[in-house]
C-alpha cells in the first residue's frame, strides 16, 4: 500500500471514531501524492479521497476514489456554472486513475481544487453549532481571528470547491474554514498537520461554547415533561414502540431503534423543544437521515397510554400532510417523486426517541444523527440563536438528483429486509438453523432460548446487534415471554415473524410416563407456544402491519408412534393452535402456519439430550444409525436436517405465500402415515 494512502486511512479512522467529530458515513478526507502511471511508467500526481457513501471510521483502501489531479483541475476550465453543477460529478469519472476505486462523492472538487496536500471535511457538533448560529460569521471571527475563515452556505459541489480554494489562496495564514450551515474544512502540508488542525478547530469551538454558553440553552424544564423513572420509561417505550413503528411504516416497512440517553431526555424535557424541533436539522448529512423535522408528541410524560396512542395517530396524520405540503412547495417538474411522508424521528417526552430506517443500522444511525443535531442546537442556542439553512435549500439537498442516483445504486433488498423475527429455542438445533436462515434473508433476529450462553453464541455468529440479539427466556412463564417481546420492541421496534420452535421430548410408554413428564412437555410446547403467540400477536396488532407466526410442530402430531404419548399429544396441541389462530388473527393480516418435520437427528438439541437414545431403543437400532433408520422409512429415503426445516419457514414467510394461512407443511421426506387428511 502506498505510504500516502496508509497515512490517509489512519487519519480517517481516527477522526471517524468519535461521533462528535464527524457522523457515521459523513465527511471526507483526502491526500495528494504521486504514483506510477500503469501505461507510461512515469510518475503521475493523484488524489485519493473517501468515496461516496463510505464511513471514515471504517474506511479501507477499497473505499477510496483515486483520480488524476491534472484532469481534475482541468475541469475548472470547462465548469458550466452552478445551474449545471450536477454534471460535474459525472465528469469525475473521466479523471479516474486505473480502475478508479470507489465512486467519487460530490465533495471531490473541494479536495482536488484546494491547494494543500491533505484536506479534511468534517461535521463536528461544535463546528456545526457555529456554522448554524444566526451570527456565525461574527462568531467565527471572534473565536478564530484570521486562522479560520467563514464561508457562507452553498450547496456541496464544484462551486463550493472553487470558493474554498479561493479562500485559502486569499488567506495564507488560515488553517481551515467554517462552512455556513454545514461543517468545517481544514488542510495541511502533511497528514499529521491536517489532522491536528481539524482537531484544533473542533477543540477551539467547543472551548468557546463551554466558556461563553448560557447555562440552559434549551430553556427551563417544562413541568410534567421530565424523564420518567427508568423502569417505567422503558416499559412505556416497549408498549409504544410497535404503535409508532406501524405509523412510521405507512409508506414502506421500517425497522426501529430506541434511545433514552441523558442528552435526548434533557432536550425532550425543555421549554424550547417544540420550536427548536420544528426548525429541523441543518447539516445536509443530518436531515438526509432524519428528514427535515421530527414528529414531537405534545403530551406530558405521564399522560394515559390510550391518550398518547390516539394523539400519536393524530400527529402522524398531520405530519404526513405537512410533509406533502413541503414537497409540493418546492418540487419542480424534474424533482424525483416523493419518497415517503412518514417521520424518521419520533420524540416522546419523558420516554425517549424512536428512530426508523429500512434496516436496523439506518434506524440506529438516524437516531445518532439526531443526537448530533441536538448537540448542534444546544451549542448554537448557548451563544447565539439556532438558524438552520432555509427550507428550500433542505429540499434541494433531500431531493437532489445525485442523492437519487446514490439510492438507485443500493442493492436490492433481501426478501426479509425490514422484518423482525423472534425464534424460540434459537440457541441450538432447528432453532439455530432457522435463525441463521432468516438473518441470511435480511431479517433482524431475536434469538430466544432458555440457555443464555447458547442464545448469545448464535446471535453473535449472525453479526452485530444490528442483525441479531440474544434473549434469555423460559417460554413457560408469561412474565418472561412478555419481557422477551418487550426486548424485541426496544431493540427493533416490534416483531413481524415469530417461530414457535422451543421444545423437548421424553420417550416413555404410557405406564412409565409421569405427571411431571406430561407437564414439562405440554408446558414448553403447548403452553409456551400459546404464551409466545399471545404476546407477539399483541405487538403485531399494535403495529397494524400484519405478520407471521410459524409453529414447528411435528409429524408426530399426526402419526401415532409407540412410547410417545406426551410428546405427540403436545405436538397435536400445537398443530391445532395453528388452525385456531389462523382463523382468529386473519382479520389483522397475521398468517399462522406450521411445519411438521420428521425426526431431525443430526444437529438436534432434543436428540442430543437423550431423546435419540430413547427412540433408538424403541426401534431396536443403534443411536448412531437412527437418522439413517428414519430416512429408510420415508418415500424419498432422505434424512431430514435442521436446514430443511429452516427452508420451510422461509418459504412460508418470504413473501411468495402471501395468501397462505392455516397450513401445515410436512418436512419429513415422505412419511405416508403422517399425510394430512
Amino acid at each position: 500500500m502506498n505510504q500516502v494512502v496508509r497515512e490517509l486511512l489512519g487519519r480517517s479512522n481516527r477522526l471517524g471514531a468519535d461521533p462528535t467529530t464527524t457522523n457515521y458515513a459523513g465527511g471526507n478526507t483526502s491526500a495528494k501524492g504521486t504514483d506510477t502511471d500503469p501505461v507510461t511508467g512515469a510518475p503521475v500526481e493523484l488524489l485519493w479521497v473517501k468515496g461516496s457513501g463510505g464511513d471514515l471510521g471504517t474506511l479501507t483502501e477499497a473505499g477510496l476514489a483515486t483520480l488524476r489531479l491534472d484532469r481534475l483541475r482541468a475541469l475548472a476550465a470547462v465548469y458550466p456554472g452552478v445551474d449545471r453543477e450536477d454534471e460535474m460529478v459525472a465528469a469525475f469519472d473521466f479523471c479516474s486513475h486505473g480502475k478508479g476505486g470507489a465512486a467519487p462523492s460530490i465533495d471531490t472538487a473541494m479536495h482536488g481544487l484546494v491547494d494543500a496536500a491533505h484536506v479534511d471535511h468534517l461535521h463536528p457538533d461544535a463546528g456545526i453549532a457555529i456554522a448554524c448560529a444566526a451570527d456565525g460569521a461574527a462568531l467565527t471571527k471572534e473565536i478564530f481571528g484570521d486562522r479560520v475563515v467563514w464561508v457562507p452556505w452553498r450547496r456541496p459541489g464544484f462551486q463550493l470547491g472553487l470558493d474554498i480554494a479561493a479562500v485559502k489562496a486569499a488567506n495564507p495564514g488560515a488553517i481551515g474554514v467554517i462552512l455556513g450551515g454545514h461543517g468545517i474544512t481544514a488542510w495541511g502540508g502533511t497528514s499529521e498537520e491536517c489532522e491536528a488542525r481539524s482537531l484544533e478547530i473542533i477543540r477551539t469551538a467547543q472551548e468557546y461554547l463551554d466558556a461563553r454558553g448560557v447555562a440552559e440553552p434549551f430553556g427551563p424544564v417544562k413541568p410534567g415533561y421530565e424523564a420518567l423513572p427508568e423502569n417505567e420509561r422503558r416499559a412505556r417505550a416497549a408498549v409504544l414502540a410497535p404503535v409508532i413503528r406501524g405509523l412510521a411504516s405507512t409508506d414502506r416497512a421500517q425497522v426501529g431503534h430506541f434511545t433514552d440517553s441523558d442528552v435526548v431526555l434533557d432536550f425532550l424535557s425543555r421549554d424550547k423543544l417544540a420550536p427548536l424541533a420544528a426548525l429541523g436539522t441543518s447539516c445536509p448529512d443530518h436531515f438526509l437521515r432524519t428528514k427535515v423535522a421530527p414528529l414531537v408528541l405534545d403530551l406530558p410524560a405521564d399522560a394515559p397510554l390510550d391518550s398518547v396512542v390516539e394523539r400519536l395517530r393524530e400527529l402522524h396524520a398531520a405530519y404526513r400532510e405537512d410533509y406533502r405540503a413541503y414537497y409540493e412547495r418546492h418540487a419542480t417538474p424534474d424533482s424525483p417523486a416523493m419518497r415517503g411522508a412518514d417521520p424518521a424521528i419520533v420524540l416522546v417526552p419523558g420516554v425517549g426517541m424512536f428512530s426508523f430506517g429500512a434496516t436496523k443500522q439506518t434506524a440506529r444511525v438516524a437516531g445518532e444523527f439526531y443526537v448530533n443535531a441536538i448537540n448542534v442546537m444546544r451549542g448554537a442556542e448557548a451563544v447565539s440563536r439556532y438558524a438552520p439553512i432555509p427550507e428550500a435549500e433542505k429540499f434541494r439537498i433531500e431531493y437532489w438528483a445525485l442523492e437519487e442516483a446514490k439510492l438507485a445504486r443500493m442493492p436490492k433488498p433481501k426478501p426479509l429486509a425490514s422484518r423482525v423475527a423472534f425464534v424460540t429455542g434459537g440457541g441450538s438445533g432447528i432453532g439455530r438453523a432457522i435463525a441463521r436462515r432468516l438473518a441470511a434473508e435480511g431479517a433482524c433476529v431475536i434469538v430466544a432460548d432458555r440457555d443464555a450462553a447458547s442464545a448469545a453464541e448464535v446471535a453473535e455468529s449472525l453479526g452485530s446487534t444490528d442483525v441479531a440479539i440474544p434473549v434469555t427466556v423460559d417460554v413457560t412463564s408469561s412474565e418472561a415471554v412478555d419481557a422477551a417481546i418487550d426486548a424485541a420492541a426496544l431493540a427493533f421496534g416490534g416483531v413481524d415473524l415469530v417461530v414457535n420452535n422451543a421444545g423437548l421430548s421424553i420417550s416413555k410408554p404410557l405406564l412409565e410416563t409421569t405427571d411431571a413428564d406430561w407437564d414439562v412437555q405440554h408446558g414448553v410446547m403447548a403452553r409456551g407456544s400459546f404464551l409466545v403467540a399471545r404476546a407477539a400477536a399483541k405487538a403485531m396488532i399494535a403495529q397494524g402491519t400484519g405478520g407471521d407466526i410459524v409453529y414447528i410442530a411435528s409429524k408426530n402430531g399426526v402419526f401415532a408412534g409407540p412410547n410417545n404419548l406426551a410428546y405427540g399429544a403436545a405436538k397435536a396441541d400445537q398443530a391445532h393452535q395453528v388452525r385456531l389462530l389462523a382463523a382468529e388473527l386473519g382479520e389483522h393480516g397475521i398468517k399462522v402456519n406450521g411445519v411438521n418435520p420428521d425426526g431431525v437427528v443430526r444437529g438436534s438439541g432434543i436428540f442430543a439430550g437423550g431423546w435419540g437414545a430413547q427412540r433408538a431403543a424403541v426401534y431396536g437400532v443403534a443411536e448412531e444409525d437412527l437418522g439413517a433408520f428414519y430416512a429408510k422409512r420415508t418415500l424419498l429415503k432422505r434424512e431430514v436436517l435442521p436446514e430443511h426445516v429452516a427452508a420451510a419457514v422461509f418459504v412460508l414467510t418470504g413473501g411468495d405465500l402471501s395468501h397462505t394461512t392455516g397450513l401445515h407443511i410436512p418436512v419429513d421426506a415422505g412419511v405416508a402415515a403422517a399425510f394430512l387428511r
